[in-house]
């Protein structure tokens, strides 16, 4: 068996991960499974803890982020350049959107087991994105990126005391819908100049702009239906031209991906992606802030080893049921 390696973020979820590492480490022990554990001790160190693993030597590893999504964030940014590693992950935070995405079960004693099960086979590879800012800093993405007001709702609630009060009572989502009802009547909308591949865009009145490997964010919300991780494209959808009142109900229909439907909503794909505004727009790459616009987004084809049984879209459809039951 591969060398096992755990990178845990002790307080996502406001320390909930520590309960679900205690009911992992139990089932590896149970099941004698060796394995090595590191606990991440501030913002960036998942970073710094998963390339130092991926630097020890050429041997082939797997490493597996138990947390939230900034958590898998980070340990695939660490890991990115390297290929003797297969990236794992057991959701222990408040979104768990990358899980969703790639049909991770939420019971952490399933998704062990989900785990060793697939060590035994090759990984599937899957794709990244790249966002490259101008001042030269990159930053990888392998859930979505983000510009506009979603980021800046991400970055009010990232700064927010709130957040952590909610998830000791499970309720963590709600933070962003209390921030999403704060700004909404002062958030003043930008024209994107967006490029797709070399074909241009001007995007009057624009709400935001997300860019998606798979298809959730927000903790649940199905922003980009269409999303396959591995078919070499990024989904990209535009909110514009929509008032204060109707964007709410596009919040609520995105949970169940309808919000496509919507004459305001523009959709695309696409490997190669700029955004320009008429003035700087938040930025968050999986959810974490990462400066401002304009930047640029690469897809990186068939990147990055993960332990899933995502491989078409096809496997999507057929087990988007029991995701969604499972969540």
């Amino acid at each position: 068996m591969k060398q096992l390696y755990f990178i845990i973020n002790p307080k996502a979820r406001n320390g909930y991960s520590l309960n679900v590492w205690k009911k992992v480490e139990s089932k590896l022990k149970d099941d004698y499974i060796p394995y090595l554990a590191f606990f991440s001790e501030y913002h960036g160190h998942a970073i710094k803890l998963a390339a130092h693993i991926a630097e020890e030597n050429n041997d082939h590893k797997v490493i597996i982020a138990l947390g939230g999504d900034g958590t898998i964030s980070e340990v695939m940014n660490g890991v990115v350049k390297y290929k003797n590693i297969t990236l794992g992950f057991i959701p222990g935070g408040s979104g768990n959107d990358f899980s969703r995405g790639y049909h991770i079960p939420a019971n952490p004693k399933e998704a062990v087991e989900f785990i060793l099960g697939l060590m035994e086979k090759e990984a599937p590879l899957i794709d990244i994105g790249k966002v490259s800012m101008k001042d030269n800093c990159e930053h990888y993405f392998i859930n979505n990126m983000g510009a506009g007001f979603d980021a800046l709702i991400s970055y009010e609630v990232n700064r927010s005391k709130m957040k952590a009060w909610l998830n000791k009572l499970s309720l963590g989502r709600l933070v962003y819908v209390y921030f999403l009802l704060k700004k909404l009547f002062s958030y003043k909308c930008s024209t994107i100049d967006l490029s797709i591949d070399g074909s241009r865009h001007i995007l009057e009145q624009t709400w935001f702009v997300t860019v998606s490997n798979q298809p959730y964010y927000g903790g649940g919300m199905k922003i980009a239906p269409g999303a396959v991780p591995n078919d070499g494209l990024l989904d990209i959808t535009v909110v514009h031209h929509l008032s204060r009142l109707k964007l709410l109900l596009v919040f609520i229909s995105v949970f169940w991906g309808k919000h496509i439907h919507f004459k305001e909503v523009k959709t695309f794909k696409g490997q190669m992606v700029t955004i320009q505004s008429s003035s700087p727009l938040y930025v968050h790459a999986d959810g974490e802030d990462i400066g401002f616009t304009p930047l640029n987004i690469h897809v990186q084809t068939k990147t990055l080893k993960v332990l899933t049984r995502v491989r078409s879209l096809r496997d999507i459809d057929l087990k988007e049921r029991d995701v969604n039951e499972s969540q």
